[in-house]
């Protein structure tokens, strides 16, 4: 399969709400929007094509306006995926789709268009006509679940002036594998893709740096658009994005990739041959940063040293879980047991992830994660936040978000590069001025 960005669906799950209550800064060019927490049920947001489905899973949202007169809208923020896209209902008043019948700047979009015709990397089944001569596009995914619509544009609102004729999937039907309804009640609308692809919001809008802070102890964050120009911000490391002209079967061209070169545990590189994170000729083993997976997974000879590595360095402070016949989220093998009425964990070797000039650190709470529901006795279930893509039946490495809390996160288009900072998320929030309601 194409080694797209991987999602989870919780039962319910948590995510961000990034909601504009309003627009508290704007200079440069910049949008400053605060981070927020929602509980959405399990099954109500299908994902775009090629994506696992998986039981838990925190994700990033934006909380805007589309239409004339504006409807409230929240779409999840994914940088692993291209074509943005709505629920779209257009015969009840369902606080959770949006209604084109509402708005007189909608504009469905011919098959004939150029913007149907030429194929987007969304598109594994080929857009067609539908009975009125509009594009209609279906969004299959990897669980044999679908979501089907037409393309149309309308206008986007961030709390400023409008952003009119944004392209977008108005999907209206879908079909699941799942036994949850994807008509629950819910505040979330859709999908805002954020790659590097032509029909993407940030090659619409013609971003040229975006930027986000997720704090790891409240989930209150900012998400910057646009240059960040913030003179008591630290310095910025910068890692290159690799870029291939040649197409290649498993290598998306779209997606944030970047060069990772190695791991390290406590501080010590583990032998990890250099071969392993470089993609192959087929484009296989690229390495993704991606706001729509929770968790970061690598493949399997990466995953399986830091695995060992990290399993000696705690077997005399952390009890494994006996129970071959457990994983989390199918390839997150790695688990322990701790007492539910133990206050803190014990100190935890940090890892590192190494890219050409930059690395991310992750320590502390950011390598344990509580699964929901899972009780052994007097403990709770915890498992390391790393996976294994090879079990996934996916030829790539995913940098999740969760790996990503407490870092200050720039992706900047123009350099094309990604610059990362050690930050408090949280202190950032309140140097910026955002409230938290």
């Amino acid at each position: 399969m194409r080694p797209q960005s991987l999602h989870f669906f919780p039962n319910p799950y948590l995510i961000f709400l990034l909601s504009i209550i309003q627009m508290k800064l704007c200079f440069s060019e910049m949008l400053v929007l605060p981070l927020k927490t929602q509980l959405i049920p399990s099954g109500f947001l299908p994902r775009p094509p090629n994506k696992l489905r998986f039981h838990h899973n925190v994700s990033l949202t934006v909380s805007l306006t589309v239409g004339t007169p504006p409807q409230n809208v929240s779409m999840v923020i994914d940088t692993g995926s291209e074509l943005s896209w709505l629920y779209c209902n257009r015969t009840h008043n369902v606080s959770s789709s949006f209604d084109p019948n509402r708005s007189s700047s909608y504009s469905p979009i011919s098959c004939s268009s150029p913007t149907c015709t030429n194929q987007t990397r969304d598109f594994p089944i080929p857009a067609s006509c539908d009975s009125n001569n509009l594009c209609h596009a279906t969004l299959s995914y990897a669980d044999f679940s679908s979501t089907e619509g037409n393309l149309a544009s309308d206008s986007f609102r961030f709390g400023g002036p409008d952003n009119p004729g944004l392209v977008f999937g108005c999907m209206n039907a879908s079909s699941s594998s799942s036994s949850t309804s994807t008509d629950a009640d819910s505040n979330s609308t859709g999908l805002m893709g954020m790659n590097r692809g032509t029909l993407s919001f940030v090659s619409q809008m013609n971003f040229s740096k975006f930027s986000y802070c997720i704090s790891g102890s409240d989930f209150s964050g900012v998400l910057l658009l646009g240059d960040a120009n913030l003179p008591w911000l630290a310095p910025l490391n910068y890692t290159p994005l690799v870029q291939i002209s040649t197409p290649l079967p498993y290598f998306d061209r779209a997606a944030y990739t970047v060069p990772l070169q190695g791991i390290k545990v406590s501080g010590k590189l583990l032998q990890i041959p250099e071969f392993v994170f470089v993609p192959d000729h087929t484009g296989a083993g690229q390495t993704m940063v991606d706001s729509g997976t929770q968790f970061t997974f690598l493949m399997g000879p990466a995953y399986t040293a830091l695995r060992e590595e990290f399993l000696n360095q705690t077997n005399t402070t952390l009890r494994v879980l006996d129970d071959p016949n457990f994983s989390f989220q199918i390839a997150m093998d790695l688990c322990y047991r701790i007492p539910t009425n133990q206050s803190r964990f014990p100190d935890l070797p940090p890892v590192s992830l190494v890219f050409q000039g930059a690395e991310m650190n992750v320590s502390g709470d950011g390598l344990l994660y509580r699964v929901p529901g899972q009780v052994r006795g007097n403990d709770s279930v915890w498992c390391f936040t790393f996976g294994n893509s090879d079990l996934l039946g996916v030829e790539a490495f995913i940098i999740g978000h969760h790996q990503q809390q407490n870092m200050w996160m720039e992706f900047d288009l123009v350099e094309s590069r990604i610059g990362l900072a050690q930050v408090r998320c949280d202190l950032v929030g309140q140097r910026l001025g955002l409230g938290y309601n």
